[in-house]
């Protein structure tokens, strides 16, 4: 990977060097790990015109959750004490004669850029923007391997619980012992908040768990997903506890699904994000429920677990060929409960097969 990593750092700096900027500095964690390799807690990375440097506030642990950086890459540990690594690679870029340094000012806190100025004064800050999200939209097949990779853990884990007995646990006991799992099977932790809602809670997005018990009847929606060498995904599904489901569950689920199909199926290369949205979001609002909507019905997934590009009725721009994303649509009746689907898909073009499905397990409603 550090001949991938060297060829990012590239991109990024040619396209510093056309806009007018000698250097390139690099604080978002995510942003510095694409690039470096690693991103140890409270460093940076300076791409400069002739060296990289990534500046840390203490010295490299090798804590594999902190990811493996980049062996071409030199590194500067602060002095003794830490210290911000941003105001050190101003003063460092400064000394090393850069008269210009692009930043990411939507990153950075006001105090931080007004300390680097303070100790280079006569360097030129300029706003790099969101030029390495933009790099990362689009994976290369050995990120879409570490997706592929996270899915598998979060379909394992799920598939396990499963087969348990679930009626008269709580909420939070089972979102546990999902994230448990997903480090039994290989993840380096979950890749945010493990969601498990029951009865009235279920479908609602985010939820919270509770020490509500699970309880006959009841929809069951979980949303988990499983954070591997830094590569998040997400899945999400809703079953039916110990009886046959109502007429109004098995009503709501299809709707729900339908939804989510018309989603799916609207992943091609070319598609404008806003009408990836529109085919699930409109399969609702047909049929009533347009108003309680979520704002979008998708994401990016990556090195973060909500990554452009944003499959949302506003959003501007169109999906390429290997972006990874979500579609996730779901409905909540109040004091009901109701019903979320929630895959991982890459785009991928027709002749490859069209969108290639990293999350697998079944979305049959099942009575549990």
């Amino acid at each position: 990977m550090s001949e991938v990593h060297a060829v990012r750092r590239t991109r990024l700096r040619d396209r510093g060097a056309a806009a007018g900027s000698a250097a390139s500095l690099v604080s978002r964690p995510a942003n510095v790990r694409y690039l470096a390799g690693g991103a140890p807690p409270g460093a940076v990375l300076l791409v400069g015109p002739e060296e990289d440097v990534l500046l840390s506030p203490f010295p490299l642990t090798g804590d594999p959750a902190h990811g493996r950086t980049d062996e071409r890459l030199r590194v500067a540990v602060l002095s003794a004490g830490g210290g911000d690594a941003v105001v050190a690679a101003a003063d460092f870029a400064a000394k090393a004669g850069a008269d210009s340094l692009a930043v990411e000012e939507h990153h950075l806190t006001v105090a931080r850029h007004r300390a680097m100025a303070s100790v280079a004064p006569r360097l030129r800050l300029a706003d790099l923007g969101t030029a390495v999200e933009q790099q990362r939209v689009v994976k290369d097949e050995e990120e879409i391997a570490c997706l592929r990779i996270a899915a598998e853990i979060a379909d394992q884990a799920l598939g396990e619980l499963l087969e348990s007995i679930l009626v008269g646990r709580t909420e939070r006991h089972l979102a546990l012992e999902l994230e448990r799992r997903l480090v039994d099977h290989g993840a380096d932790g979950p890749a945010f908040a493990t969601s498990v809602a029951t009865g009235p809670h279920s479908g609602r997005g985010g939820h919270r768990p509770t020490d509500r018990r699970v309880e006959e009847g009841d929809f069951l929606s979980v949303c988990l997903g499983a954070n591997y060498r830094g590569y998040r995904c997400e899945i999400g599904r809703t079953f039916v506890i110990g009886t046959t489901p109502a007429d109004w569950q098995i009503e709501l689920y299809d709707l729900v699904f339908a939804a989510q199909r018309a989603g799916r199926e609207a992943l091609v290369p070319g598609a404008a994000c806003r009408d990836v949205d529109r085919a699930a979001r409109q399969v609702l609002e047909a049929a009533g429920h347009g108003e309680a909507l979520a704002p979008l019905t998708g994401h990016g997934v990556g090195l973060e677990i909500q990554e452009d590009p944003q499959i949302a009725p506003g959003a501007m721009g169109k999906l390429d060929a290997c972006v990874p994303v979500t579609v996730e649509p779901g409905v909540h009746l109040p004091g009901r409960g109701g019903v979320r689907i929630d895959d991982t898909l890459v785009v991928r073009q027709e002749a490859d097969g069209g969108p290639e499905l990293l999350t697998i397990t079944t979305k049959e409603l099942l009575a549990l």
